[in-house]
């Protein structure tokens, strides 16, 4: 089978996309299309890199995803500046689809069947499945004869145990609508696990036993407690606001406000949950910004609301952290990851304070020299602590290039 996989994540005005050569793991190209479809003065763009050469940047009108991705193949397939000759070297599509509901456990090839169920579990995640959706029709349109598969952001959640993922309210409310804790972030929750489970295995923890926590720290936040490969519980739940504080959203909160704050304000419920999703967290907090670049700057200055926002941040991820320990029986590796987590050495030993008692002991020293993969913890730490650098974008394309292989097999 061709080795090349291309990985598209499509947004509402959006696409992000990469082509992986799955023989070596090495990108051949990626790059954004953005404005798609948005009727403003600026024009439509998509950015073109291939590594060790300076990116290319096509302007232009693309009214739909097919537009764009039709032109993104163009680019890819250029005489002077693509990496393949023709569409046809293109093994497999990976497409990042944000919700699979409880259908999905893991990766699917893309039938009519999953099309309809993507278009069913658009209610929950209405930003995210609809231009998914349309990456997928345009993939179908411009490359029928390359198979496309499904990698979902819920999938790797959905080992929970029942225990976990039920909320208590009535029975018939969550028969009739289909709620439950969902949790997102998996493709990248999945990926720095298996890293840590790798690392851990050569220190001698089994990997069906490796009981690891994933923080995934970016503008959306949120942990998964893992236990040999099996999620027992994610912060995230029948959508990505509840759970940690983030960049916009408050994550937990008593349910009750928005009733309060909607009679008071004379806000819809809808009007409430918009505040709680993009006018919270970190912004609410500190009243300036949703980065934590500029909070930790704002507070480096004196801005006390920036520093009070970052503590509740950070011990909202402690207070995680333990709950998940007692969750996993244990802890055997504590894993940052994504934006902040990667990047904001300030962040990780923020969190880890106090977290000795549960057998992790951060050495301030490598933390702060940390880069990329990096195990952080003292070395008489009972458990480890690692900064492993997200790549959601392989491990959609090496689900993909699995259950492309695998199909391909069973028609042999």
């Amino acid at each position: 089978m061709r080795p090349n996989v291309l990985v598209i994540n499509c947004g509402s005005s959006s696409v992000k996309y990469e082509l992986i050569d799955m023989e070596n793991e090495q990108t051949l190209a990626e790059g954004l299309a953005d404005r798609i479809g948005v009727a403003t003065q600026t024009q439509a763009s998509i950015t073109y890199q291939r590594p060790g050469h300076p990116p290319y940047e096509v302007t232009g009108d693309f009214p739909s995803h097919t537009d764009a991705v039709r032109k993104i193949l163009e680019l890819l397939t250029d005489k002077e500046r693509g990496v393949l000759t023709d569409v046809s070297e293109i093994a497999a599509v990976g497409h990042r689809v944000v919700h699979g509901g409880d259908e999905f456990t893991g990766a699917v090839p893309i039938t009519p069947d999953v099309m309809r169920a993507v278009e069913r579990w658009s209610d929950l995640a209405p930003l995210h499945n609809p231009p998914n959706l349309q990456g997928i029709r345009a993939c179908a349109e411009l490359m029928p004869e390359v198979p496309s598969v499904a990698v979902f952001d819920t999938a790797f959640h959905a080992t929970m145990p029942r225990h976990a993922h039920l909320y208590a309210i009535p029975r018939e409310w969550v028969e009739q609508f289909g709620l439950r804790r969902y949790g997102f972030h998996g493709t990248s929750h999945k990926y720095v696990y298996l890293k840590a489970q790798e690392y851990l295995a050569a220190r001698g923890v089994k990997p069906e036993s490796a009981r690891v926590i994933t923080c995934h720290l970016g503008n959306g936040c949120s942990m998964a407690a893992v236990r040999g490969g099996t999620v027992m519980d994610t912060s995230m739940g029948f959508t990505p606001l509840e759970g940690l504080v983030m960049g916009t959203r408050s994550g937990d909160v008593d349910p009750a406000i928005v009733a309060y704050v909607s009679e008071r304000l004379g806000l819809s419920a809808d009007e409430a949950v918009t505040a709680l999703n993009r006018k919270s967290g970190l912004l609410g907090l500190s009243g300036t910004s949703s980065d934590m670049r500029d909070l930790l700057q704002r507070r480096a200055e004196g801005d006390e609301r920036a520093d009070e926002a970052i503590a509740v941040y950070c011990y909202r991820i402690r207070k995680y952290i333990g709950a998940y320990a007692v969750a996993l029986g244990g802890v055997d590796a504590l894993v940052f990851t994504a934006g902040v987590g990667e990047h904001s050495a300030v962040i990780r030993e923020a969190v880890c304070q106090g977290l000795e008692i549960i057998g992790l002991r951060c050495d301030a020293q490598a933390n702060r020299a940390c880069k990329g993969f990096a195990d952080i913890a003292t070395p008489d730490s009972p458990g480890r602590i690692l900064v492993i650098p997200t790549d959601e974008e392989l491990m959609i394309a090496r689900e993909a290039q699995r259950i492309a292989l695998n199909k391909a097999i069973a028609a042999a």
